[in-house]
């Protein structure tokens, strides 16, 4: 089975002042975002990913790019529109402070599979396309790189913590009770049997196992022995 490393984009502005920016033009990451998505990249360098397909939107092409710049090798770098951030419709551009006043906040926050945003997208349809979309590039680089191939997927939170609800085997509705933060990787294995989720949220430690990792079908017993890195060069 291959390995997805799905990554947020780094902060922006929109992140930092409380506006939801949605599916808006123009919101490229701040300085902070670019450090954080840097960093991204660093941790990343040490695996030789296959391929980093990145939402259209601008935060995530600039996230995907530090990915890319720190590659040894020249990674197939698609973008999908199916992995774009939500359509929140009228609530994009408002601030996240004057939308908790709304009655459908707190649907949004208890019963997300009920919600359809005023002139935008449902969360359930969210959910179902960026799913299908990680699910078939998925496939498509185990096809053709082989079971131990890893790519990239970088994208939006909601979009991630839906996919990870999916993976996880949760429903739509427990999906907020995962967070996924700027510039965080968190990692998936789908196999025949289910997804295994190695890593969610995370944004320190050493990645470089990935490079050398042999994938299981089965879940081990007990727990196993987890993972080891490669030993460091003598150089």
């Amino acid at each position: 089975m291959a390995t997805v490393l799905l990554v947020r984009h780094g902060r922006t502005t929109a992140n930092a002042t409380g506006l939801l920016a949605g599916r808006a033009a123009g919101v490229g990451l701040d300085q902070t975002g670019r450090d954080q998505a840097a960093l991204t990249g660093d941790r990343l360098a040490a695996v030789p990913v296959v391929g980093v397909v990145s939402s259209p939107l601008e935060r995530c092409q600039q996230t995907a790019q530090f990915i890319l710049d720190r590659q040894a090798g020249t990674p197939h770098a698609p973008v999908d529109p199916d992995l774009t951030e939500c359509d929140y419709g009228q609530w994009q551009g408002r601030m996240l402070s004057e939308l908790a006043t709304e009655d459908l906040w707190s649907v949004v926050q208890s019963q997300p599979s009920a919600v359809t945003f005023p002139g935008g997208e449902s969360m359930a349809a969210m959910q179902a396309r960026s799913v299908a979309a990680i699910r078939r590039h998925d496939a498509a680089f185990e096809a053709e790189h082989g079971p131990g191939a890893v790519w990239v997927a970088v994208s939006h939170g909601d979009i991630i913590k839906s996919i990870l609800a999916d993976a996880l085997g949760v429903h739509l509705d427990l999906f907020q009770r995962i967070t996924v933060g700027p510039a965080s990787v968190s990692i998936v294995r789908y196999g025949t049997s289910r997804p295994n989720v190695h890593a969610t949220n995370t944004d320190a430690g050493d990645l470089s196992w990935l490079a050398n990792s042999a994938p299981s079908g089965d879940a081990p017993v007990g727990g196993g022995a987890g993972h080891t890195a490669p030993p460091a060069s003598s150089a």
